[in-house]
């Protein structure tokens, strides 16, 4: 715990996603505030945040239903730690991955080496490699529903 304080007003994009916490392993509901390279978590959408990832230090953005065994699931990665995360739609999941992803490459050295392109494509690759079919025997036990 820090005494440090962010300026997390004029956010890129923000919302309502459920986080497996690191320690207990059991899921919380949080609402997120990606500013920068700082994705900041709190109890609600009115409390400072208590929590942020710093995106500089992440290496993936991906798809992760088999792995949380959560449908709409992603993971961001870091060296040391994977946070693996749900949103409540497809349609923010998605959203939340390309935002995120913006965030990670825009403070990547490949990013300023001028290889931006070829960078966010191996990520949408990799990203639809990932889940490609977990869905296509309709439903799955292991999801939530």
């Amino acid at each position: 715990q820090t005494n440090m304080i962010y300026d997390t007003n004029d956010s890129e994009f923000e919302g309502w996603l459920t986080k497996q916490s690191v320690w207990l392993k059991d899921w919380r509901r949080r609402y997120f505030i990606l500013k920068g390279s700082k994705l900041f978590f709190s109890k609600n959408n009115f409390s400072a945040p208590h929590g942020m990832i710093d995106l500089s230090q992440c290496t993936t953005v991906k798809s992760a239903d088999l792995k949380s065994k959560k449908r709409n699931s992603f993971e961001i990665s870091t060296p040391e730690t994977i946070f693996l995360l749900y949103a409540d739609t497809e349609k923010e999941k998605d959203d939340w991955i390309g935002s995120v992803g913006k965030s990670i490459v825009r403070c990547s050295n490949t990013y300023y080496r001028g290889n931006h392109e070829q960078t966010q494509a191996q990520m949408q690759q990799q990203q639809e490699d990932d889940d490609s079919d977990i869905y296509s025997n309709g439903s799955n036990e292991y999801f939530n529903d």
